[in-house]
């Protein structure tokens, strides 16, 4: 059995598992499963290795998206160059066991924000400032687009939620959540923004999907924005981290 899965904490949002386990099962994939492993602590990740001898493939998600980055072995130069990996590949040989580190969230992003690029599009908020944020940041550069990152707490480089004046919003095109804001089970709660101030000429990416609708994007299309849910990222990553973990070169 090939065995994949799904760290973090908590998993209870993740449609990770269900993707995976329904690809298996219409592929005809007998030989493989996937399973949640919920890591109360990124320091469990050397016993899961050992004692699960049959994982060869993990995915990656809140919060351990960066601090993943201290127990690999090697990492593909994209990721490094975010700073962020929600892909593992395990490598074994014998008792010996490598960890190589990648980032599919950077091919959900580009699939996802794709249709929506044009001249227009010029300057961008990001929420947040986890590793999902920075993969979105590093989109962002490569297509020319403008950031202002958007923190709960004072951090350099960055701007607080109190600082997004009505100018500043005027002037930005796209604003893209990604903190955990409106997951599941917590579907009432949103960033805090004005959301008087948005209208049809806004763009919302929200990279929950469980709700797929999150109150963010809700109140954004009563608005008149347009919005993006978190779906099409998800099955785009999920797809990539497959080849990932079936190509016999990385």
């Amino acid at each position: 059995m090939r065995k994949f899965g799904l760290i973090g904490y908590p998993l209870g949002h993740s449609f990770s598992k269900k993707y995976f386990t329904d690809k298996f099962s219409r592929e005809h994939l007998d030989d493989c499963s996937y399973d949640n492993y919920p890591l109360t602590d990124i320091g469990q990740l050397p016993e899961l290795t050992v004692s699960e001898s049959s994982l060869i493939g993990l995915n990656v998600t809140i919060p351990y998206k960066t601090e993943i980055l201290k127990y690999l072995d090697e990492i593909d130069p994209e990721s490094d160059q975010v700073g962020a990996v929600n892909v593992i590949k395990i490598k074994r040989s014998g008792t010996t066991i490598k960890l190589a580190g990648f980032n599919s969230d950077i091919f959900g992003i580009r699939d996802t924000l794709a249709p929506f690029v044009s001249d227009r599009l010029k300057n961008a908020l990001v929420l947040g400032t986890g590793g999902s944020s920075k993969a979105v940041c590093y989109i962002l550069s490569s297509i020319n687009v403008n950031y202002t990152l958007v923190s709960r707490s004072p951090r350099p480089g960055c701007i607080m939620y109190s600082d997004i004046v009505p100018g500043l919003l005027g002037n930005t095109q796209l604003i893209i959540n990604t903190t955990p804001l409106g997951m599941y089970p917590d579907v009432n709660s949103k960033p805090d923004l004005n959301y008087d101030l948005l209208n049809n000429s806004h763009i919302l990416f929200d990279l929950v999907y469980n709700p797929e609708i999150t109150m963010f994007l809700k109140i954004g299309q009563e608005r008149g924005c347009k919005i993006i849910n978190g779906m099409k990222m998800l099955i785009s990553q999920a797809e990539k981290s497959w080849k990932i973990w079936n190509d016999d070169r990385v």
